[in-house]
């Protein structure tokens, strides 16, 4: 136990003192740095500093890694991040060649890296960016129980708690990505990610919900309100993604990233149940139930 607390203590120290010797790193390698370069120095110089630049990014993901070994061999549930070195290498020649037919396709002239940008998303914000869109991408990996690590999973929740921009922003990405690819987010974590990404947070009057899901332009559940006590069934569009409702009512609600999406509730409808009477003609059962009007069309289908 004193060889584990020891260990703690160094990592933790090394953690600090990289945290402080690194920051001035991340802001310096930015994408206009990297445009500047391509236009001063040959193709050679850039390719050799781009080379030691992906060799310092894939470093920087293997200590995350060691890191979250580490805190499993504790016995604390950790999700693996990255793969074999020799993969990531492949990655970073396979990089490494992109930028290069990039460079001689600019015909020579030192504009590798064009002026709007294109060339530049996978470098964007330097090593800072690239830990930022890990970290994103491993905390929506949580959200959605694919795996995900407990600092992104612990940061999500906190943030969620209080109606935090950093939880809301990965709702909006999990609530506009593809389901089959993304995932979605259910249980009572879309629960408490509905009322937060809704602007009910913090609020006496918010309504509560159950058996949320989010994902693939939509937010599905039961909204349990005062006027509602039993709970009524809900579905929410995301406007850019898909075609106004054309059947039943419905008003447009803001998210807390911006969004706008169209919502429906359930409405009465008559259910028919055919069974056949004494004399052997068919005959229905009548009930009243609650049934949402038709999904609208997406507006990639139409």
């Amino acid at each position: 136990m004193r060889k584990h607390k020891r260990l703690i203590f160094a990592v933790l120290v090394i953690l600090i003192f990289t945290a402080l010797n690194c920051t001035a790193v991340f802001a310096e390698v930015t994408e206009s740095q990297v445009r500047q370069a391509v236009d001063s120095s040959s193709k050679e110089a850039v390719t050799g500093n781009i080379f030691v630049w992906f060799l310092c990014a894939v470093g920087f993901l293997k200590v995350a890694q060691k890191i979250d070994s580490f805190m499993s061999s504790l016995g604390i549930s950790v999700g693996q991040t990255g793969g074999s070195m020799l993969s990531e290498a492949m990655v970073v020649m396979k990089s490494i060649s992109s930028i290069q037919k990039m460079r001689g396709k600019g015909g020579g002239s030192g504009n590798a890296v064009s002026g709007n940008g294109s060339s530049g998303g996978i470098f964007s914000g330097g090593l800072a960016g690239i830990a930022s869109r890990h970290f994103t991408q491993n905390t929506i990996s949580g959200v959605t129980n694919q795996g995900g690590g407990p600092i992104a999973r612990q940061t999500f929740q906190s943030s969620l708690a209080k109606g935090g921009n950093f939880a809301n922003n990965i709702i909006g990405k999990v609530a506009a990505g593809n389901i089959s690819t993304m995932g979605s987010i259910t249980g009572k974590t879309a629960s408490q990610a509905a009322l937060s990404y809704l602007g009910y947070t913090g609020k006496a009057d918010a309504p509560r919900f159950s058996d949320v899901e989010i994902g693939g332009g939509r937010i599905m559940g039961k909204e349990i309100s005062a006027a509602n006590p039993e709970g009524i069934p809900f579905g929410m569009y995301r406007a850019d993604q898909y075609m106004e409702p054309h059947a039943g009512k419905f008003d447009i609600v803001d998210s807390a990233d911006g969004a706008k999406w169209y919502r429906q509730y359930a409405e009465n409808a008559v259910e028919k149940i055919p069974y056949t009477n004494v004399d052997g003609k068919v005959e229905y059962y009548e009930n009243i139930v609650q049934k949402l009007p038709d999904m609208p069309k997406r507006k990639d289908r139409v």
